[in-house]
């Protein structure tokens, strides 16, 4: 296993803290904020030319190099802030009717699921969240329970590629294809793939695809992108009606049009792109991975062992990438999270899964064992004490 810890250098986090929730919000190396600024300075200096004049040029540049990066074409792809608001625009403009039902699974992302539960109330329509049986013992057990929730009023399935809690590696290539065996439209949470495992769109086949940029890539937060392929780009309405529509000088995209052109907004995040994957390259970023992705194998039994819980899947690539969630007993998860901050001063989420409560750690460059050790001896103080953690 290689060192990479010289990378650390490279990143604005605070350093008296120790930071294992890069899966929230990521963390953005200097040579690519740096380069934020530059393009946010370009704005200031001239906001027309930015932002009336060259934006569609700069747009199509950064698309070009992400699509190049996930594999699809750069004219299917819209930048939008974040994958809450990617799956708005979805959901928003499915047109369900009263018991029609969206197929997802019981381990997704609170604020999407939220989402969901928001457009099928409205529409009498149902979100299924069928369980998903942790542990998880094989990628053929979770297609099997993900299908059971399957009736002949599914008309599409949303799903994680990698879960938010839990933080599992999901069989969506898989379930896509028998999805549209089905007749099915697919739709897949990516927030937590691009730039954590290899991403490859063509492949995974999914109708509708949404990942973050500002995690695992490190762009500056407000990064993320849409995906739909190109024969129901017409279904999706904007969240925001703006110029895109009946324009007077369209574009060959409506797509584009419709959801790039939103009137005036700093567009610096999005325009990072190519420098975030240049970062990647220059640094070897998969060999980065694969060391960060060891360190967090190599101790998930250590704090499961240490919390008197177990792993809720195989320890093995199939099902972890960066990251891993420690089941954990306790009454209090917001109060531990605190706790952890300000006595320990380490950065780590403790979140509520329905009625699971998991601890998970992430890991990047600059991230070393001697943080997951502090974070073990931290919870090993706790757990003496008796307060927080059950037994």
């Amino acid at each position: 296993m290689k060192d990479h810890s010289a990378l650390k250098e490279q990143f604005l986090l605070d350093p008296s803290i120790t930071y294992l929730n890069f899966g929230s919000f990521g963390a953005c190396p200097r040579p690519i904020f740096e380069d934020y600024q530059q393009w946010q300075l370009l704005l200031e200096r001239e906001p027309v030319q930015y932002i009336a004049v060259n934006s569609a040029v700069n747009f199509k540049r950064s698309r070009e190099a992400l699509a190049e990066y996930i594999n699809c074409d750069s004219d299917d792809l819209v930048y939008v802030t974040n994958p809450s608001y990617a799956v708005n625009i979805v959901a928003k403009s499915l047109e369900l009717k009263e018991g029609d039902e969206i197929l997802s699974t019981n381990i997704e992302y609170g604020a999407l699921d939220r989402t969901w539960d928001y457009y099928c109330k409205k529409a009498k329509a149902k979100y299924i969240r069928q369980p998903i049986e942790l542990p998880v013992t094989s990628k053929e057990a979770i297609i099997e329970n993900f299908w059971k929730g399957y009736s002949e009023r599914t008309k599409a399935i949303f799903i994680s590629q990698i879960t938010s809690s839990t933080a599992l590696i999901l069989p969506v290539k898989e379930i896509c294809e028998m999805a549209k065996e089905r007749g099915l439209l697919t739709i897949v949470d990516g927030a937590h793939v691009p730039g954590h495992i290899p991403l490859d769109l063509a492949t995974i086949k999914a109708d509708v695809y949404t990942g973050a940029c500002h995690k695992w890539m490190m762009t500056p937060k407000g990064c993320s992108f849409l995906y739909v392929k190109r024969e129901i780009q017409p279904l999706f309405d904007p969240l925001v009606v703006s110029w895109g529509y009946n324009s007077a000088m369209p574009s060959h995209s409506q797509f584009l049009d419709y959801h790039q052109m939103q009137g005036t907004r700093d567009l610096s995040a999005f325009f990072t792109v190519p420098r975030s994957i240049a970062f990647m390259k220059e640094n070897n970023w998969w060999e980065v991975a694969a060391n960060c992705r060891a360190l967090v194998k190599d101790n998930y039994k250590r704090f499961c062992d240490l919390v008197g819980s177990s792993p809720i899947c195989p320890v093995t690539d199939e099902f972890l990438g960066q990251m891993c969630s420690i089941p954990i007993k306790t009454k209090e998860p917001e109060k531990l999270q605190r706790h952890l901050f300000e006595q320990y001063q380490i950065e780590v989420p403790v979140m509520r899964q329905d009625a699971l409560v998991f601890l998970r750690y992430s890991i990047n460059a600059f991230n070393t064992q001697g943080d997951l050790d502090k974070l073990y001896d931290a919870l090993g103080a706790i757990v003496k004490e008796g307060k927080m953690i059950e037994a």
